[in-house]
């Protein structure tokens, strides 16, 4: 390994990070090169699709609703497209479990008996330099099988046979988060090229090898252009490598309210490479606050807990899309089971698991050829509810579900959401957000509270539905108005209620959650100001300077 006290350069970029053990098994100068050639191909698209982000989100705040587009209509009348078929180990996803890549995550998720493991570099997984590098290393060593480890409770954890273990797809963060730790001429490199570029570069030939593939999951997009930019990747990283085009094969998160007006032409755009969609949930709610959240009562949701999947505009979201993914012949994989059991409450488990059954059962029927769970133990859940309706099939791509209309409207049906919000919701909303802050800051992006798993998607609708609350002096249930003042009485009130601990981080986490929840601006992502004040390690005495428009308050 490289021991130094300034930035070093290598083919380029400039690492300004305090080396880790066994960095350069990941940074290799050939890998550094192929991210570096990455990064000059696209570096200027990307940064003029989040300008085109914040033109988009200004012309909704101004009263523009989305439609479905007009100049991609042919796109969506053409029959004669389909994507590209099943790829080896993606034939059957009926059951993927979620969960970011540390050692301990990585062989229970392997272990679990699922069909999928979304190995998460993004919403679970806390972006810094250490998680980064070593997400990496553990990826490549449970390819390698080398994995095995014991905690220091004496636990051993070994992997199954190989024939056992779930097909690995991995989601790299999106196009907003920067990696700043890794610079080409003052400019950091995206976190997405980063994540995907070192994952592909190691492991290709590898996975292929394997009999299956680089597989990846690709969040946050909202428009088809964001995913034509991720297919032009793809070409040219399989160029660069020599390996055939279509070998890698991605399943895109429909999770921006934006997306869901495109997702046939988002699936047009990766035809070749598209493996199918997601119903990304809780970043659909965020994204739905976030765009509208200047617009009035007519958008405003109720406690977080009452949006389920059976209110009428999340409804007209899973069913089209699940007609737009098997029209053409792409899997539609089912949104996150959030229950953590409690293998000491055993009645908590019985109601957790039977709301789990509940929400399978109602995908399963719509058509979804598979669904997320955040616990092993959620597995066989999952997996009986979907074995039930697939019997021997791997999916039911035969479902066209031809008796659901397009209809954009529909999307935006928000009037018609029953539910109310409540001082409960408040407080609830405000102990999330600043304990999943903290967990995120001590390096831990997936938290179990209360009995759910909360990941950067979740605190953002508690931050974002907070903020909304106040602008609009939303009404609670007993009639009172929500102000800024009220809840930040509530918050004082919650943070001492906190189980402190030492070396706890609350303190950092009470200021970023005020920053992104209280101030008058709304920063489109709460991970971007707590990335450049905790995570982000200035080197040389000065911070790097950045024109990233995803920082820019939206």
């Amino acid at each position: 390994m490289n021991s130094f006290t300034d930035n070093f350069t290598i083919n380029g970029i400039t690492l300004t990070a305090q080396p880790i053990c066994r960095q350069n098994e990941v940074l290799t100068p050939d890998a550094l090169q192929f991210i570096a050639q990455l990064h000059k191909a696209t570096a200027g698209r990307r940064l003029e699709l989040l300008q085109a982000r914040q033109e988009r989100r200004n012309q909704i705040s101004k009263g523009q609703d989305p439609r479905f587009l007009r100049e991609t209509e042919s796109v969506r009348n053409d029959p004669s497209w389909h994507v590209a078929p099943p790829a080896p180990g993606l034939e059957d996803r009926r059951v993927e479990i979620t969960g970011p890549v540390d050692r301990k995550m990585t062989i229970n998720a392997l272990n679990s008996g699922a069909k999928v493991w979304l190995a998460d570099m993004e919403d679970s997984s806390t972006p810094s330099w250490r998680n980064v590098i070593q997400g990496q290393l553990n990826l490549t060593d449970a390819l390698e099988r080398r994995i095995d480890f014991t905690s220091p409770e004496g636990k051993e954890y070994k992997l199954r046979a190989a024939e056992d273990l779930p097909t690995i797809v991995v989601r790299p963060r999106g196009w907003h988060l920067p990696e700043k730790h890794m610079l080409i001429d003052g400019t950091p490199i995206a976190g997405g090229i980063v994540d995907f570029g070192l994952y592909f570069f190691h492991n290709a030939r590898r996975l292929i090898a394997q009999g299956k593939g680089p597989y990846f999951y690709l969040p946050k997009i909202e428009n088809h252009l964001e995913a034509r930019l991720w297919n032009d990747i793809f070409i040219l990283a399989q160029d660069l490598l020599g390996i055939p085009q279509g070998t890698i094969r991605a399943t895109v998160l429909i999770e921006t309210i934006t997306a869901a007006f495109e997702m046939e032409e988002i699936l047009y755009e990766l035809r070749d490479h598209a493996a199918g969609l997601n119903a990304g949930r809780w970043d659909y709610i965020f994204s739905l606050i976030k765009n509208f959240r200047t617009r009035g009562p007519r958008f405003v949701l109720p406690d977080r807990s009452q949006v389920t999947m059976t209110q009428p505009f999340m409804r007209a979201y899973t069913e089209q899309l699940v007609r737009a993914c098997h029209k053409r012949g792409a899997m539609a994989i089912g949104g996150m089971a959030a229950a953590v059991p409690n293998r000491k409450d055993q009645d908590a488990n019985a109601i957790a698991f039977e709301k789990v059954r509940a929400d399978k059962t109602r995908e399963a029927g719509d058509g979804f050829d598979g669904s997320w769970v955040a616990h092993p133990d959620l597995v066989p859940v999952c997996r009986e509810v979907f074995d039930g309706v697939l019997g021997d099939r791997p999916n039911q791509l035969d479902r066209l579900r031809e008796d659901v209309t397009p209809d954009d409207r529909a999307l935006l049906d928000i009037s018609s959401t029953t539910g109310t919000i409540t001082e409960q919701g408040i407080r609830n909303n405000i102990e999330v957000g600043i304990r999943y802050i903290e967990s995120w800051l001590r390096g831990n992006g997936a938290v179990a509270i209360h009995n759910l798993m909360e990941d950067a998607a979740t605190a953002e609708i508690s931050r974002s539905q907070l903020w909304q609350w106040i602008f609009a002096r939303a009404i609670t249930d007993h009639g009172d108005v929500i102000t800024r003042e009220w809840v930040e009485d509530m918050l004082d009130e919650e943070f001492a209620k906190l189980e402190r601990f030492e070396g706890d981080r609350f303190a950092d986490a009470r200021d970023i959650f005020e920053e992104v929840t209280l101030s008058t601006g709304f920063p489109a992502f709460l991970t971007l100001p707590a990335y450049d004040r905790f995570l982000h390690e200035a080197r040389d005495g000065g911070d790097v300077a950045t024109e990233d428009p995803a920082l820019v308050p939206a």
